[in-house]
Formats: structure tokens, sequence, C-alpha cells
């Protein structure tokens, strides 16, 4: 790919814009040396303003989302891409959110380009567990585990049970849920069908990979070892 182009999809700007920067020299090597558009270079040595690129295409995401940010481009309010360097939006492919954590929802959301990546972890046939931490409007009966064990459980307007999830009570108001499906809100329509409200619900972890100590609203581009994290506990 010529190298206008691999830096425009990374979202710097137009490629008339990015063909202004080769003019300008502000495109080197690592070492400093001003590129031309025709140049044969790694991506890993190339720079802007003295700066290395972003990652190129296959990137993959860990964002700790805040509560109030929704995943949309288009939404008025906030957006998980507030969170990310403005450039990030114009990526081509675009880089886009692997399922989805509704605007209340807060924790570990996936964004990448890779469509047969995303493919794979949002796929029913990974299995990738999907673990929640929600805090509860009332004390758990205690019957809810062997409820949402059972594999019979149906959600309201569904005619379809849901898969078998484990439930672990943390405190009387407090559970961890894990999951190995992704439907419409159905952690809090999990609960509403046992008679109960979710106050706050928090994503911790998909397959092997976990938040961690990341902060709300920062994020990291996963690396290889991450990845084989992530699908090793599926």
């Amino acid at each position: 790919m010529k190298l206008v182009k691999l830096i425009a999809n990374l979202g710097y700007g137009s490629r008339k814009e990015v063909a202004a920067m080769f003019r300008e020299g502000r495109i080197t090597d690592a070492s400093g040396e001003v590129l031309y558009a025709d140049d044969q270079v790694e991506h890993a040595d190339l720079r802007l303003d003295d700066a290395p690129l972003d990652p190129a295409a296959g990137l993959l995401i860990l964002l700790n989302k805040p509560i109030g940010f929704t995943c949309s481009t288009k939404d008025k309010g906030r957006v998980i891409y507030d969170l990310l360097p403005p450039r990030f939006r114009l990526r081509n492919p675009a880089l886009s959110p692997v399922g989805r954590l509704d605007r209340d929802t807060s924790g570990l959301l996936l964004l990448t380009d890779d469509g047969a990546l995303l493919h794979r972890i949002t796929s029913p046939k990974s299995h990738l567990p999907k673990c929640y931490l929600a805090e509860l409007a009332s004390d758990l009966r205690g019957d809810e585990a062997s409820a949402f064990a059972s594999g019979t459980l149906l959600l309201e307007s569904e005619t379809t049970a849901l898969a078998p999830a484990t439930l672990e009570a943390v405190t009387s108001r407090h559970a961890r849920l894990v999951l190995v499906e992704g439907r419409y809100h159905q952690v809090r329509r999990m609960f509403a069908a046992v008679g109960n409200h979710v106050l706050s619900l928090e994503r911790v972890s998909i397959g092997g990979l976990e938040i961690g100590d990341l902060a709300p609203g920062q994020w990291r581009v996963l690396d290889t070892a991450d990845r084989h994290s992530l699908f090793e506990g599926g």
C-alpha cells in the first residue's frame, strides 16, 4: 500500500492532506530522514512530526467504558469515540465496538477494525464467557443461581430459553454473573425475570481478558499475548 493511502487510512487526514504533509517534510523515518510518498518503509519506522504512527490495520483496543457513554458514532450525547484520539473515528477500515454496552453499563469494551476478529469474538460458537458485577435493588432470594443455570429461563417477549449462566453471590445485593450469550440488556432482564432490579452493572472480563486496574475512560492497545488470553478463556 502506498504511504499516502496508508497514513490517510489511519485517520490522519485526506489523501490530499497527507500528500501535503509529505511536501512539508513532516513525514520521516525513525532516523529523521524525510520521506517521499513513493518510498518503501516499514510501518514501525514511520514518523509524523517525529511521533510514531498509530497501529496498523488489525488494531484491537480494550476500553474501560464509563457510565454515560454510548457505543455509537451518531448519538448526540457522549459516545465512546470521545474517549479516543479524534482520528480513530476516521480509520479505514472503521474501528468498531465488539458487541455493545448500554449507556448505563460500565467496564470492559473491545474495539477493532478487523472484521474477521470481531466475528470470531462475537460468534456464539466461540462460547467466550463474559463476567459482570451487578449491584441489585433487593436482596438475593437464594434461588437465582439455579434459575440462571437451568438453561430454561425465558426473558420477557422471547421464545428461546437462555443458555445456562453462572451466578455467584458476593453480598446480599451484589452478584457476579458469567454469560456466554449477549442478548439485548440480558443481565438486567435476567434479574427482572426473577423479581429484582439492577442498580449498577460493570463488565469485568471477556474470555481470559480482564479489565484489571485500567481506570474508567482509559484504554490500551492489546498485543499478541492479550489476544491469546482472550481466547484462552473460551
